[in-house]
């Protein structure tokens, strides 16, 4: 089983990443805090993409039922390099891969199993756009950031597109930052919400 967020530093956060073939990037001091909060403010900037989407590489571990997904090729930029992990009440838990303030991968897991809702869909208008993790002013050195707050896991009945909304529900914007995945902005430029589409089935058993 591997460690979720909550269970062990930073640091095993970072490991844990690694082994799953994410690359993670910790500053040369090689502290690593970890923060917890019940407010999501997890702000993103977001500029013009300039090009096409990266491809998103999926891969369901299926002795946990994790789904990571990378994006190909590896965005660069420059801002946080670490983890963010959100965490709900209900087990349901995601991890950002974030590299010089890219988000270059995500881990998603749902206990119990995941919400169905036959309607669900990303919104109509889709903004496309190069998303960045700034790094914290007044914490720079933190390469890891943890939330805990109210978190809502839903998927379509095929479970081909999946939907995590952190916090209250508020007013958002939509914007794609790779080729099958999706960011929620609030008016605040907060992170709000994820979208992961085009999912492939989860493996069946051999």
């Amino acid at each position: 089983m591997f460690p979720r967020p909550g269970e062990g530093s930073g640091r095993n956060a970072a490991a844990h990443l690694a082994s799953l073939g994410f690359s993670i990037r910790v500053d040369a001091v090689e502290i690593v805090a970890l923060l917890r909060t019940h407010v999501v403010k997890i702000p993103i900037q977001v500029e013009p993409s300039g090009g096409a989407a990266p491809a998103v590489e999926y891969r369901w571990d299926p002795d946990t039922e994790i789904l990571s997904a990378q994006l190909k090729p590896r965005a660069a930029g420059k801002g946080l390099s670490g983890s963010v992990e959100v965490e709900g009440a209900d087990g349901s838990w995601l991890i950002l891969d974030v590299a010089a303030g890219c988000i270059n991968g995500v881990e998603i897991a749902v206990w119990p199993d995941v919400r169905k809702r036959n309607s669900l869909k990303p919104p109509g208008v889709i903004e496309d756009g190069h998303v960045t993790v700034p790094a914290r002013k007044s914490q720079p050195g933190v390469a890891a950031l943890e939330v805990e707050t109210p978190l809502i896991a839903e998927a379509d009945e095929t479970e081909r597109v999946f939907h995590f909304t952190l916090g209250r529900p508020r007013a958002t914007r939509t914007v794609r930052f790779a080729r099958d995945l999706l960011l929620d902005l609030d008016g605040s430029n907060n992170l709000a919400g994820l979208w992961l589409l085009n999912v492939p089935p989860f493996p069946s058993p051999a």
